[in-house]
């Protein structure tokens, strides 16, 4: 799987200030992220066979229950770090790589 180029949520950082509008939108990305239970989520779903996980299959591994891990999952999808796809009853979920990858390209420094 190729993984698209990053499309940064906002000027990077080492470029320009941030602008009122990009700070906020920044802030709420990584506000959904600053949480231990969504980041091992993320990295859960990331690192699933295919890149893509069922909501039914992280309770167990997070030992959190349905309502919670459901919750979670709402959160991180709502700011766009993760997809929803619903397949019958369940719902798949996997990394959005281009808005991950621009909230890194806002914030780090390229390599020189």
């Amino acid at each position: 799987m190729e993984i698209p180029s990053a499309v940064p949520c906002c000027t990077p950082v080492q470029t320009a200030p941030f602008s009122d509008d990009d700070a906020e939108e920044l802030a709420s990305i990584l506000k959904a992220l600053a949480d231990p239970v969504r980041l091992r989520l993320v990295s859960l779903i990331a690192a699933a066979e295919g890149g893509e996980a069922c909501a039914c299959d992280l309770t167990e591994p997070t030992g959190r229950s349905q309502a919670t891990v459901s919750h979670h999952l709402g959160q991180l999808t709502k700011a766009g770090i993760l997809q929803r796809e619903q397949r019958g009853k369940w719902a798949w979920f996997r990394v959005d790589d281009v808005r991950l990858g621009g909230v890194c390209a806002a914030l780090c420094t390229p390599a020189t």
